[in-house]
């Protein structure tokens, strides 16, 4: 099992990993407050701004105080890097 440090000392399984996206849009809004109703969130962010939003197969929402970029570099071949195409 592999794991990608996602800031903190603290760690997901990059085989779970579904996703990593930004905080900003009204839908990840919407997903982190329904994560939080259910009590499948995961703040670890240790009280500094979310800055990416990672999630999980396993219906986990985790918030990360470090960008999505970084944790994609972290996760290596695990994930594919998709640009906008203007």
């Amino acid at each position: 099992m592999r794991l990608i440090n996602i800031g903190f000392g603290n760690m997901v399984a990059a085989g779970r990993l579904l996703a990593v996206v930004g905080p900003e849009s009204a839908p990840v809004k919407r997903m982190i407050q329904d994560a939080r109703d259910r009590g499948m969130l995961i703040d670890a962010t240790y009280g500094r701004k979310t800055r990416s939003v990672i999630l999980m197969d396993t219906d986990h929402v985790v918030l990360s105080a470090i960008p999505p970029e970084t944790v994609a570099e972290r996760a290596g071949d695990k994930l594919t890097h998709v640009e906008e195409i203007e």
